[in-house]
């Protein structure tokens, strides 16, 4: 039980406030942020996954986003080792999972994945699929695999849609699409990557008209109540300067034929949580994404670390933990609803405990010899 101290202190009052989701109600105000870690062989995800995720519920974090898995079509993935979200086996893996972090009194979301043209060719699970995105280009511009067809639309869509629908089956407590970063769904955003002239190209509401789909057939799979959240990022893996808006208005169109579709919460990734998006207003992209949608949202990027994460080879980098005040500050005037905090949570499966009760000092400091396994 927490001490009359802890309980009145600053971060307990901020970030142990609760926050409902679409009837879904999370004790506090932290998620674990979704991070890719490759110890799921065949796509399947054993009893350690399930115990890496319990500890961070024990740990005290509100809400769980797993790392990103893969939907059921075979060029939505690039590894052997990333989990599936589609197989009996698989299934039956993350409904233990999903049991895990409840018996811890956590809530758990599933990330859905596709990869899109970020693929290479001959990269497994199914190494005979070509890499798909919206116009067969890569991240880059250049000529890259597949330019899907109406049809292959229509069957990344649907796979979407069973992919929530199971995870509503197996005791989830809602989904989170993955929009972000320059995969699939994100290279439809972006007008580097999306040269298509039919419905789904052109303008930036044209561009949001494959996630706007994804958006109604998983809301028409799930019930009304089954939370849906949407994760987004202006940056991409190689581009960390890339804009989908370049101001709010541009948001707005991109962002609101999703929220009319269904979507109940935006996660909003950033590499610095606490940097203006655009000039003339102190809002992160989170605060503005929830002050033109009206929605939930929830905002990340390098929180509780001195240094921010720079890609790839950010992970290799050893951070120090440092206090979470500018945080707070956020927080307290309702910016944002929730933060998500990553690497910190890799270092530390008690970080959120000890925010809560203003003990990071004591927290474990991230370290890239960390991710060797789970811990």
């Amino acid at each position: 039980m927490q001490s009359t101290e802890a309980a009145t202190s600053r971060a307990a009052q901020i970030l142990g406030r609760p926050f409902d989701i679409n009837g879904l109600t999370l004790r506090n105000r932290i998620a674990m942020a979704p991070m890719t870690r490759e110890f799921s062989p065949e796509g399947v995800p054993g009893t350690d996954v399930a115990e890496y995720y319990a500890r961070r519920a024990a740990g005290g974090v509100g809400l769980i986003v797993t790392e990103g898995t893969y939907v059921d079509h075979a060029s939505a993935g690039s590894s052997h080792r990333v989990p599936h979200f589609h197989g009996e086996a698989a299934l039956a893996g993350w409904r233990r999972v999903a049991d895990a972090v409840h018996a811890e009194g956590g809530r758990i979301v599933p990330q859905l994945w596709h990869v899109g043209a970020t693929r290479n060719e001959g990269d497994g699970p199914f190494t005979d699929a070509p890499p798909a995105g919206p116009s067969g280009l890569g991240l880059d511009g250049e000529a890259k695999g597949h330019a899907m067809t109406s049809a292959d639309v229509d069957e990344v869509v649907a796979a979407f849609a069973t992919a929530a629908a199971a995870a509503e089956r197996a005791g989830f407590d809602g989904v989170e699409l993955h929009g972000a970063h320059g995969y699939l769904i994100d290279q439809f955003f972006w007008d580097r990557t999306n040269r298509r002239t039919d419905g789904y190209g052109g303008g930036l509401a044209s561009r949001s008209r494959f996630a706007r789909e994804i958006v109604e057939a998983v809301r028409g799979a799930v019930a009304p109540t089954f939370p849906v959240i949407f994760r987004l990022s202006q940056w991409k893996a190689n581009a960390f300067d890339a804009k989908l808006a370049a101001d709010p208005a541009e948001l707005e169109a991109l962002l609101s034929p999703l929220a009319a579709a269904g979507v109940d919460a935006f996660h909003a990734s950033t590499r610095r949580y606490w940097l203006p998006e655009f000039d003339g207003d102190d809002l992160n992209l989170a605060g503005w994404v929830k002050k033109l949608t009206g929605k939930a949202t929830l905002s990340v990027g390098s929180v509780g670390l001195d240094k921010e994460f720079v890609g790839p080879q950010g992970w290799a980098k050893q951070t120090e933990s440092t206090g979470i005040e500018l945080l707070l500050d956020r927080m307290e005037r309702d910016e944002f609803d929730v933060i998500a905090v990553g690497r910190s949570l890799i270092a530390d499966p008690e970080w959120a405990n000890k925010a809560l009760t203003d003990r990071l000092a004591e927290a474990s400091p991230y370290d890239a010899g960390l991710l060797r396994e789970l811990r």
